[in-house]
């Protein structure tokens, strides 16, 4: 039973395990349901994910799995007057009741609904034809059908697609993009808080203050301390323009996140087109007149940076392996764009790169390959910052 639905999660990414899977099965023939659509989406859900991250893609899933199950928007007021309280059901015949019902597909059961909606002027139970409860109609709850679309009832189908398809659970996503203010979370990380002995001691100590104020029997004696300031300097690299366009935003985002509210102790900004050569960029449309010499940063910026370098890693090999491989060719490059990454891996041991490019896509390009045999990579989600930020403070505190 729904083993396709079981592949359709293995499909999307849901790693599902069989025994989870026989679990899902037992709940199921227990009746643990309670037959609601609803329920089932709960249950399914309860059985089957192991983390919140796996919430969205399980939603994803089963709205996947379920389109063809109609989407009844906002049921007219009446209809939900009408359907509020069951009626008795109504004896039947089910051979009978089956034949009149299998000959349609769900298409045209969804259309009969709809005519159902625009046609139905008062409420009706225990029938075969209009929506209603406890008769043999498909459309109601609270009586038989072979195939139908329960309207209200305990459960709804409907209600089961909202949740679904609300997707509540989209940021909890390890593998989504990232917005500022999960930047900001990550690069916290990196922050080596220290005391400065000559700084004055103008910061409340809440702990000290309360373990004085209790040895003083209520009486309040307030503790002050010396502040402790980020000790950490970055020097952040970004590839800026031709394939990077369409990460704009994303990488837009990180430079909000690490130029606001002064997070570190020293910031250095410079852009660069697919790789750096003698030159980086001061600003990021990489203008020739807003060059910096790279030796020169480089040895300005030595002692205690830590790098980021945000970019696809996505060029011509040549521009990568070659002298002169420049795409802008009138600048040109004496040594190759690989030759200078090893520079700053040699000057920086705490560097990383992030990649804003699916990671899905990474082993297609050369010279992605190449770059990652160098310096260590990461996606830029939230389960790649969060590995990069504590391999970038793990280098950090071996320097």
């Amino acid at each position: 039973m729904f083993t396709d639905f079981f592949y359709q999660l293995r499909s999307y990414g849901v790693k599902v395990s069989l025994i989870e899977w026989d679990t899902f099965l037992e709940a199921l023939r227990l009746g643990l349901h309670q037959n609601s659509f609803t329920e089932f989406y709960y249950l399914a859900r309860t059985t089957l994910i192991k983390k919140e991250t796996d919430y969205d893609r399980f939603d994803q899933a089963f709205t996947a799995y379920f389109q063809n199950l109609v989407d009844l928007g906002i049921i007219p007021e009446a209809f939900e007057k009408w359907l509020e309280k069951a009626a008795p059901a109504t004896p039947y015949n089910k051979e009978e009741v089956d034949r009149i019902w299998n000959q349609f597909t769900k298409e045209e059961i969804n259309d009969l609904l709809e005519e159902r909606f625009k046609l139905q002027k008062e409420q009706h139970n225990g029938g075969t034809t209009w929506v209603g409860t406890g008769g043999q109609t498909a459309f109601g709850h609270s009586g038989y059908a072979p195939k139908g679309i329960r309207i209200m009832g305990k459960g709804t189908w409907h209600s089961a697609f909202s949740i679904a398809q609300e997707r509540h659970f989209r940021d909890f996503r390890d593998d989504t993009v990232l917005d500022i203010r999960q930047f900001q979370v990550a690069l916290r990380k990196l922050r080596r808080l220290s005391s400065q002995n000559e700084q004055p001691k103008d910061e409340l100590d809440i702990n000290e203050t309360i373990k004085a104020t209790s040895n003083r029997g209520g009486l309040l004696d307030v503790i002050y301390k010396r502040p402790r300031k980020n000790q950490t300097r970055l020097l952040l690299l970004m590839d800026s323009g031709g394939s990077m366009w369409g990460f704009a935003d994303l990488c837009r985002r990180l430079f909000q996140a690490v130029t606001k509210n002064n997070q570190f102790k020293d910031l250095k900004i410079f852009y660069f087109h697919n790789i750096f050569y003698d030159y980086l960029f001061t600003k990021p449309d990489c203008a020739w007149e807003n060059r910096i010499d790279t030796e020169w940063v480089f040895h300005q910026y030595k002692n205690g940076y830590q790098v980021i370098i945000v970019g696809d890693a996505r060029m011509g090999e040549e521009e990568l392996m070659d002298v002169n491989g420049n795409i802008d060719y009138i600048q040109g490059n004496n040594r190759p764009g690989i030759s200078w990454l090893e520079e700053l891996l040699q000057l920086y041991p705490a560097s990383i790169w992030l990649n804003p490019m699916r990671e899905v896509n990474w082993r297609y390009y050369y010279t992605l390959a190449q770059i990652r045999k160098r310096v260590d990579m990461f996606p830029m989600t939230i389960k790649g910052l969060e590995a990069s930020m504590d391999a970038l403070r793990k280098k950090g505190t071996q320097v």
